[in-house]
């Protein structure tokens, strides 16, 4: 059986008296759109600086494409989309993702290549030569994803790629995502929006730094006896809460 994407054993991370990672145990299993969901201040952003090798554990292990943290060459096969998007607003949107190119070892044939191929993906192919500064907010994060994407890589991870977007835009990124799964590729997302879940094919819900569950949306509304996910997360909180009394 082939090795997940990310695996963690009791993943902690402290800053200070902040705990803002408790004893996270994960599997990411390659070729699915992983959702990690919570609301602002769960943990996600962090477990994600955490598989990056941005920041280091306090305790536990993890794992990044079979490689133990920080993961120096699976950085290599890995994509990252930043909730604030990290564009250059003085390059066009083909400078710029030329730019993310090179930075991975690219050469110019083969970045003109993906360029061409990612701008159709994200359907802005006649922005290439558009200032990014010209750009609006909803066309900035298509180019961020396209930017993440130049690489190929194996894995993606996403923090809060549909923050601030419109719900058409929002669609139009979840296809994306499905798109690149059934390319064999991993697609890991953060988000606060629990109606997300549902196009999530696993979901973990983190809370205050605790994975208080990970299956498929399905299983986990089965198990709390609720309607949709954010009454099953309300549930899991109680659940958590009482057994600590």
């Amino acid at each position: 059986m082939e090795e997940p994407a990310i695996v963690c054993r009791g993943l902690t991370k402290r800053f200070g008296t902040i705990e803002a990672l408790r004893g996270v145990d994960l599997a990411v299993p390659r070729g699915a759109v992983f959702g990690l969901l919570g609301p602002n201040g769960a943990g996600k952003t962090t477990a994600i600086r955490l598989w990056l090798g941005l920041t280091r554990p306090t305790s536990g292990s993890a794992t990044v494409l079979g490689e133990e943290l920080p993961p120096r060459a699976a950085l290599a096969r890995t994509g990252y989309m930043p909730q604030e998007v990290a564009v250059y607003g003085d390059l066009t949107v083909a400078e710029n993702i030329a730019l993310f190119g090179r930075l991975h070892g690219l050469g110019d044939d083969a970045i003109a290549r993906r360029t061409d191929a990612l701008l159709r993906l994200v359907d802005i192919p006649d922005r290439r030569d558009d200032l990014v500064s010209t750009l609006s907010g909803g066309m900035r994060r298509r180019m961020s994803l396209a930017a993440a994407l130049v690489h190929n890589p194996d894995l993606l991870l996403l923090d809060e790629p549909t923050v601030g977007v419109d719900p058409e835009l929002r669609a139009t990124f979840w296809r994306f995502f499905h798109r690149l799964t059934a390319r064999g590729k991993t697609v890991l997302i953060t988000t606060h929006y629990m109606e997300e879940a549902s196009r999530c094919d696993l979901v973990g819900l983190l809370h205050r730094g605790a994975l208080l569950a990970r299956d498929t949306p399905a299983a986990i509304k089965e198990r709390t006896r609720a309607e949709n996910l954010d009454d099953a997360f309300l549930a899991l909180v109680r659940e958590t809460s009482e057994a600590r009394v």
